[in-house]
């Protein structure tokens, strides 16, 4: 069946301060939503269940000179990753029950909780942790899109929240015109080749390897 149209978000980490406006609106919106479909306000505030979140990565050292003086290459820098709507979700492929799925219409790949049963395996397939488990209705929840927001002509809540406008989203074609094909790799997300992940990133001017996570205890 042919994709009729595909989704996806553009990300530029020269302009992200790490600032987590993204993430907590996400969050909030998220929270809404589980409190909406469960009833329930006690099941809203899920903790670890974090459809964006904003990783921290650096590294580099300090090192002495003969003549006493110090020379340095520490660097450091965010990336804001959520979901990608991948072309070829292995979440997708890992579901027994179908339950996480591509829609063919706008190429979001949403979870049907009715059919849920809340094993994991999309969770362990996926290499952006995009699939959080709700622990206490014991089905998978993750990143829509805001399918709701989209159906009423808006940008998703993370895009609209960014004080420096470091995320967009929109059809692929859009996002390609408007930025071109972007800067490939940034550490530390995986290579795109597992799932062809629908995302466009312009790097930032420090983005290497050889460096770490910094905030695993935030994500």
């Amino acid at each position: 069946m042919t994709q009729e149209t595909q989704y996806g978000f553009y990300f530029d980490s020269s302009k992200c301060t790490g600032c987590k406006a993204c993430h907590i609106a996400c969050k909030d919106r998220m929270t809404g939503l589980i409190r909406a479909n469960d009833g329930n306000g006690s099941v809203a505030n899920l903790p670890g269940v974090l459809w964006r979140r904003v990783t921290e990565y650096g590294g580099g050292n300090w090192g002495q000179n003969a003549d006493g003086s110090f020379e340095q290459n520490v660097f450091a820098y965010y990336t804001s990753i959520g979901c990608n709507h991948c072309s070829e979700p292995v979440c997708v492929k890992a579901c027994p029950t179908g339950a996480m799925h591509k829609r063919q219409d706008n190429g979001l790949v949403l979870v049907e909780s009715s059919i849920c049963i809340g094993c994991g395996s999309c969770a362990r397939a996926c290499p952006y942790d995009a699939p959080q488990l709700d622990t206490q209705r014991k089905v998978m929840t993750k990143c829509d899109g805001c399918y709701d927001r989209l159906a009423d002509g808006k940008k998703p809540i993370c895009v609209n929240a960014c004080p420096l406008r470091a995320l967009d989203f929109d059809t692929m074609e859009n996002l390609k015109a408007k930025y071109g094909e972007g800067d490939g790799h940034i550490a530390p997300l995986p290579s795109s080749s597992i799932t062809s992940p629908n995302l466009i990133v312009k790097n930032n001017p420090n983005a290497q390897s050889g460096g770490q996570v910094l905030n695993w205890s935030e994500i």
